[in-house]
């Protein structure tokens, strides 16, 4: 039997979440919160959208201490992410870090519209959208057309602007001690999907 390798693992923990099959119940009580209230070991760090939809554990179907997990509107990176992040790469020592967008993005929508002259987003929100924009024109140009196909697109470029904004995230990944997977959540179905920015296509989960 192949071994387990943490994006399999999440992998399988989606497809027992959209089954119903959750196991995770008993990672999430009282002897868990105890055994973990003096250190952390989460073997994959999830950097995902704020979405109330798209809670990254549950989806996964895994316990306390199974994920580091940071969320941004649109999976946003700045200053605080990028440091957050590297903290999990470089002290905590997680191997995967998965990029989770989703169907039916409003931080995706609110850029995308940005860049077809819509009004500007008011407030802090105009800066989240601004930040996405420029992925919107890259994913247009590679081809996407839908929302879908936008978002997928995000991910995957979020997932290379991670190591072109982080010397630390890139060499750990040149040295083979990290790996970064670009994904999308599909709010619809339940299920995670990887994707490639060539094309924004999801591959089956």
């Amino acid at each position: 039997m192949p071994k387990q390798t943490p994006w399999s693992k999440l992998r399988a923990g989606n497809r027992r979440w959209v089954q119903e099959r959750s196991t995770a119940g008993a990672a999430r009580g009282a002897a868990r919160r105890a055994k973990l209230s003096t250190s952390q070991a989460p073997f994959a760090l999830v950097l995902g959208c704020s979405d109330s939809r798209l809670p990254a554990e549950i989806v996964f179907d895994q316990g306390l201490g199974d994920l580091f997990v940071v969320r941004t509107a649109g999976h946003v990176l700045d200053t605080a992410v990028l440091g957050s992040v590297e903290y999990a790469v470089a002290v905590l020592g997680v191997p995967l870090i998965v990029v989770l967008g989703h169907t039916g993005c409003g931080a995706v929508a609110a850029a995308t519209g940005i860049v077809d002259g819509a009004p500007v987003p008011p407030g802090h929100i105009r800066d989240i959208a601004g930040h996405i924009a420029p992925n919107v024109l890259r994913a247009r140009a590679a081809g996407a057309e839908t929302a879908t196909e936008i978002s997928g697109h995000h991910s995957a470029l979020t997932a290379e602007l991670l190591r072109e904004r982080s010397p630390l995230v890139d060499a750990a990944v040149r040295e083979g001690r990290l790996e970064i997977v670009p994904a999308q959540y599909d709010l619809c179905t339940g299920t995670v999907a990887e994707v490639s920015a060539q094309p924004a296509v999801a591959a089956a989960a």
